[in-house]
């Protein structure tokens, strides 16, 4: 049975409640308010009120890119990075006849016809259109563009005695001629401009891992290229290269340059192969192919998944190995059969093999490592 003195002490705890001002919204008091009549008496703690301000969060912040994108019209975006490649190559040229094209012209085989010509300026227009359709950045396009271009500089070091400053200066050149327009024009991706904010970021900021699987890459060309030496391409360099100084001292000297090429060739497939990769995260596409049941699954859903069901890091890896293959291989045919003097058809080949074979394997290398 509650007494009168109870009632008055609930009485007085609603009154003084009710005299508490409103909370404005967005005041953090550091405590709840706690108010009793009667700090001795145990029925009066009993009628304590109290109020508790929940917190509101605040909006969430996305990050812009790293660079704006080029306010130009689409249309002219790709002609104008073609003009620009194409000044920027003549330009480096001109400025270094005397230590590039000059010392190369010892073996240098001009265009006969303007149908090679074509080849060869369409097959540089072609490059660069896939590059810039492919959505690839100033990074990837200096990667594909070294990828397919030392094959060639490096059958002119080892075989035709050319000096290595004049192929050194040729690489800065076309470098400078690929990276300049893109970088202008495009934003680097996230995976290079902020390798920290991407998936699998432990791993491509990972110094050691970065070092191995350019060793890997570098590696595997190495070790192609010595196997084809040991088996077929001597062969083809005596009887498809006309002109080819003493194969023995040739063969001899391509070992002096195989180190730098080889890891050079090993860190451009690491940029352009296993560092987009390792930053492409989880799609809707993989949770499709983990749910998966071959059991419910009809004969033409299962033969999709066996051939298409990769997940997305794989795909983007092996799609970047299928363009290296592809830009590698009918680059070094092209600068081979139609720049170097006395090369037939079936010898451009041969050499072209070589590197095909060595990009591909170092593309499926690196899609191993990074799936496991």
């Amino acid at each position: 049975m509650r007494t009168r003195r109870q009632d008055k002490a609930v009485a007085e705890a609603a009154a003084a409640s009710a005299a508490i001002p409103p909370v404005e919204e967005g005041e953090s008091p550091s405590k709840p308010v706690s108010l009793t009549t009667d700090s001795d008496s145990k029925d009066a703690q009993r009628s304590s009120t109290t109020v508790t301000i929940s917190k509101i969060e605040g909006p969430t912040v996305h990050h812009r890119e790293s660079t704006p994108r080029s306010k130009l019209p689409t249309p002219l975006q790709f002609p104008l990075v073609a003009i620009l490649s194409l000044v920027i190559s003549e330009l480096g040229y001109s400025a270094s006849w005397s230590f590039t094209q000059g010392v190369l012209a010892t073996y240098a085989r001009l265009p006969g016809t303007w149908t090679e010509v074509a080849a060869i300026m369409g097959w540089r227009l072609f490059e660069l259109g896939l590059g810039w359709f492919g959505n690839y950045d100033g990074y990837d396009i200096t990667a594909l563009n070294l990828l397919s271009q030392g094959p060639a500089l490096y059958l002119l070091y080892a075989h035709y005695e050319t000096p290595a400053l004049a192929l050194l200066l040729t690489v800065v050149i076309e470098t400078l001629a690929t990276y300049i327009p893109f970088r202008l024009l495009r934003p680097l991706s996230r995976a290079h401009a902020q390798p920290t904010a991407v998936p699998n970021a432990d791993i491509l900021t990972d110094g050691p891992i970065a070092l191995l699987t350019t060793l890997l890459a570098g590696a595997i060309y190495s070790v192609s290229l010595l196997f084809a030496y040991s088996t077929y391409l001597p062969t083809y360099l005596v009887m498809y290269f006309e002109g080819l100084p003493s194969l023995v001292r040739a063969h001899e000297s391509s070992y002096v340059g195989l180190l730098p090429v080889t890891l050079a060739l090993g860190f451009a497939a690491r940029v352009f192969i296993f560092t987009p990769a390792e930053a492409t995260g989880r799609t809707p596409a993989d949770a499709k192919n983990e749910a998966f049941d071959p059991v419910k699954a009809s004969l033409r859903e299962t033969v999709r998944w066996n051939f298409l069901g990769w997940s997305s890091q794989t795909k983007v890896a092996l799609q970047r190995t299928a363009l290296v293959v592809l830009v590698s291989g009918t680059n070094t045919f092209l600068r081979t059969r139609l720049t170097i003097v006395g090369v037939e058809t079936i010898g451009a080949v041969a050499w072209s093999s070589v590197w095909v074979f060595a990009a591909a394997i170092t593309g499926v290398a690196l899609s191993a490592v990074g799936g496991v």
